[in-house]
């Protein structure tokens, strides 16, 4: 009976221990996805985006894309992409990232986090709807666009569960014309469907130079 009370106790010290760290952790990237939006509060009171431009918004994927103004030169776009965030942080920070520029179109890129973090394919959907309705409850003439899920070669364990999410947000935006669609899974896959190495950085997730030229040419006719 000891014995049994000893290895309960043992379990549950150690179960303990691995559900503060993993609180820990949500605190300590909580705090970092914060300062990202401070940040972003305090660029605004020197130099706030015109309202109705064309809003970037989402993981790193479009933090990483420094270049944006660059490539939509004559556009009025502006980046509030802030690293390691899913889809319900920015539903989160709506409020405060989204909704006071009144843009005229988003263009929106996240999930690849959400699924990485154990979300499930239905969950990564659902958060995705509840963005949108809220963002067009709010701006009801605001088009959104969702840049689609892409795989890559650190995360190819999830590259099925990418597909699926991206056919559950493609047939939603079928029905919704408010929002439209692109795929750039196909547009980073090679022949066989995999990840095409020369188009992404060194740690194998995000896209290099020639990676974002591409996903430029495929987001500039939605421009």
């Amino acid at each position: 009976m000891k014995k049994n009370n000893a290895l309960f106790l043992l379990v549950f010290l150690v179960l303990s221990t691995a559900g503060l760290a993993q609180v820990k952790k949500h605190v300590i990237d909580s705090l970092k996805l914060e300062k990202s939006i401070k940040d972003f509060e305090l660029a605004d009171l020197k130099k706030p985006p015109l309202q109705g431009g064309i809003e970037f918004v989402g993981s790193s994927s479009i933090r990483k894309w420094v270049s944006l103004e660059q490539d939509f030169q004559g556009y009025p776009v502006f980046n509030r992409g802030f690293g390691g965030s899913e889809i319900i942080e920015t539903y989160y920070y709506a409020s405060r990232i989204i909704i006071p520029y009144a843009p005229r179109k988003i263009f929106f890129h996240a999930g690849d986090n959400d699924l990485a973090s154990g979300k499930s394919t239905d969950q990564v959907y659902k958060d995705f709807i509840k963005l949108v309705t809220l963002i067009h409850s709010k701006l009801p003439k605001t088009a959104i666009y969702f840049i689609s899920l892409k795989p890559s070669e650190k995360r190819w364990r999830l590259h099925l569960e990418e597909q699926i999410v991206n056919k559950s947000i493609e047939d939603y935006a079928k029905t919704h014309p408010f929002i439209t669609y692109i795929d750039c899974y196909t547009m980073v896959s090679d022949a066989a469907g995999k990840p095409r190495a020369e188009l992404f950085a060194e740690d194998k997730l995000h896209l290099n130079e020639a990676g974002y030229k591409l996903l430029t040419e495929k987001v500039r006719p939605y421009l």
